[in-house]
């Protein structure tokens, strides 16, 4: 598998060192930095070209681009700009092109980063963004709770090791998008793996998908299926809808591509219907990283974590014959599973 590395001065320093040798149709890249860019554009998209540089594939931002040619001819230079807003300047999380694989040999890869998460109320999934124990999940996952804990499994050869870690700390909340950015607590003898955030941009319905959770307390599950449709709206957000099972459990849990990167979060299933899933797009759960400042969780703030309620509805004294459900009713079963009785 090829990886696809960012735009960054180091790579691109170490891009221009070590060309693919004898491209007949190589071109050069100037970008807005002063840096160069030389391979082969197999892919043109709106916002981003793809360069084949034979042992990665590297995508460049159009905004980034300043002049492109044949190898050999000049070409203008710039002072530097901006980053792609693709990706995040502070590490925080990471977002590349991934070449398309197997399931099964994605599920290895990134499946130690799925974690379970577990409160006194019951159970969600949640997966990890980077080596330093941040995870994101769904709000209504940790809801009114302090006391959280994630699950890890960690492939060993006799089958999976579960790992508990206690003490979660809850760092940010949007409970209007229902997202929520986790801590664990540094383990000595663990290095934590994490995921790879996708795109929006080039993905498609009918495009196969897969989803990694905890449904009904069947650990590590897999389900897969098709994207639905990347914009249905319920009450003024739009959600991926996808035909991948779907159960509680699996709330807070990534959806992802055939190319191993995340592109939603699954939080909800229709009631009254089979193979209606539903998840959060990845867009959204990048705004919600890049500013969970704003979000920041504070246990002694009253107003930390606030959800709006309902406004009051006008009552009625029956649902005349024939009318229809309407789609908040349809789908309202957020995807975590209670705890068990005893």
């Amino acid at each position: 598998m090829r990886w696809c590395v960012p735009v960054t001065a180091t790579a691109v320093a170490l891009i221009i060192l070590n060309p693919r040798p004898g491209l007949a149709d190589a071109e050069v890249i100037s970008l807005k930095d002063g840096h160069q860019v030389t391979g082969e554009i197999v892919a043109e998209k709106p916002h981003a070209l793809y360069v084949d540089l034979g042992f990665d594939l590297l995508r460049v931002p159009r905004e980034q681009v300043l002049h492109r040619g044949k190898a050999g001819e000049g070409a203008p230079t710039a002072p530097a700009s901006s980053r792609s807003a693709e990706a995040d300047p502070t590490g925080f999380f990471t977002s590349v092109l991934l070449r398309v694989a197997p399931v099964k040999e994605l599920v290895q890869k990134y499946g130690e980063a799925v974690v379970s998460i577990e409160t006194p109320s019951g159970k969600g999934s949640g997966f990890l963004i980077n080596d330093d124990g941040y995870a994101v999940t769904n709000n209504h996952v940790i809801q009114g709770e302090t006391r959280i804990a994630a699950v890890l499994y960690q492939d060993v050869p006799s089958g999976l090791a579960r790992r508990r870690i206690e003490n979660v700390e809850i760092v940010a909340l949007n409970p209007f998008v229902d997202l929520a950015l986790l801590k664990l607590p540094p383990q000595k003898d663990l290095k934590f793996r994490h995921v790879v955030l996708g795109s929006l941009e080039d993905l498609n319905a009918g495009e196969g998908v897969f989803a990694i959770g905890n449904p009904l307390g069947l650990e590590r599950s897999v389900s897969q299926g098709i994207l639905s449709t990347r914009n249905r709206n319920f009450e003024g957000l739009v959600y991926l809808q996808t035909d991948a099972a779907i159960n509680p459990g699996n709330s807070g849990g990534p959806l992802f591509n055939l190319r191993g990167e995340v592109i939603g979060v699954t939080n909800m299933k229709a009631t009254q219907g089979d193979n209606l899933g539903f998840a959060i797009p990845i867009n959204y759960v990048k705004d919600f990283l890049r500013n969970r400042e704003a979000f920041s969780f504070d246990k002694e703030n009253p107003n930390t974590g606030y959800r709006y309620l309902d406004p009051p509805r006008r009552l009625r004294v029956g649902r005349p014959s024939g009318t229809r459900s309407t789609p908040k009713e349809k789908v309202s079963a957020r995807a975590t599973e209670p705890p068990h009785a005893p």
